[in-house]
């Protein structure tokens, strides 16, 4: 077995690997992880020299041009935009911001702010023409931000390239929060993964089996603050301006973990009103959802045991 970490878009990623030559394991897993090194360099907000903070500093004013993998991947945010009435929206960069999130705490904005960076936000404002991979916002101040699907994608791009290796059994993780299954552990059918409590760190309260699939969890909690009893947290719905209450915990499990990064969050933000929006989105779509009413938990999920309710 080969275990190998690194820390890249603003998280631990983590690499288990099994096979007869760690030699060759570990060179596959360092080209893995230096895959999603270079990902995060050409999509992170935050690097004036990526590709995405490029686009946001010029799409205003011109059509800009993106390598095709960038393109294919916003084409993609749009649909899954689509699909999910916008409870998925990688524009939402501006609300992010008004509400302090933006490499702060958190804040509460006055109501004119938040108004105000609803107006620039919605994929309806991004102009996407396949014939060229150009890019053009409708309006100025509108931000790109992977952040609710970038670390998916690196590791779907991560694990084509330890497949491409011989690869054949694997386990990589981003934080914890979006992991992938390559195969099966050497004395196991599938690898199994906890869902942790959003009530009691430590504590599971579903064991997830997985097999050449993707399993991603998005919760409130984490990035938040709180005001007068309420928390806060950096999971702000597009829709609304105001971050996410429809739920605590949301997991979402397929074979793609671009899509469980971005449906886990759209999952979130709908709550239990919309799991069988989302569940209807791919047939081989598993999912959990937690909510909470003072101090009592509803959980309901689809292809996911509960281990144990919470009150």
């Amino acid at each position: 077995m080969i275990t190998l970490a690194r820390h890249a878009m603003a998280t631990r990623f983590e690499l288990i690997l099994h096979g007869p030559n760690p030699v060759k394991l570990r060179a596959a897993g360092e080209a893995a992880l230096d895959e999603i090194e270079r990902l995060e360099a050409q999509l992170s907000l935050y690097r004036p020299s990526s590709e995405i903070a490029h686009l946001n500093s010029r799409a205003a004013h011109e059509a800009v041009r993106v390598t095709p993998a960038v393109f294919t991947l916003l084409e993609q945010a749009q649909k899954l935009s689509r699909e999910t009435n916008g409870a998925f929206d990688v524009t939402i960069a501006p609300l992010v911001h008004a509400w302090g999130f933006m490499g702060g705490t958190g804040r509460t904005p006055e109501p004119n702010e938040i108004e105000e960076a609803r107006s620039r936000v919605g994929m309806h404002l991004v102009q996407l023409n396949p014939a060229d991979y150009t890019v053009r916002f409708l309006r100025e101040g509108v931000m790109i931000d992977l952040g609710a699907i970038g670390k998916g994608y690196a590791i779907d791009c991560a694990v084509e390239l330890l497949r491409e290796a011989g690869v054949t059994s694997a386990l990589l993780h981003g934080g914890t929060s979006t992991i992938y299954a390559i195969g099966t552990p050497p004395d196991a059918d599938a690898w199994s993964v906890a869902i942790e409590s959003p009530a009691t760190a430590g504590q599971p309260i579903a064991q997830v089996l997985l097999r050449d699939e993707s399993l991603s969890v998005s919760a409130i909690r984490g990035r938040s603050f709180e005001v007068a009893g309420k928390v806060f947290g950096h999971v702000i719905d597009s829709r609304s301006g105001f971050p996410v209450s429809g739920a605590e915990l949301a997991a979402v499990i397929l074979p793609s973990a671009t899509e469980t990064d971005a449906l886990s969050t759209a999952l979130l933000t709908l709550g239990l009103p919309g799991a069988s929006q989302i569940a209807k989105l791919r047939p081989a779509l598993r999912y959990l959802v937690a909510t909470r009413e003072h101090e009592h938990f509803s959980i309901k999920s689809q292809g996911i045991e509960i281990q144990k309710s919470e009150h």
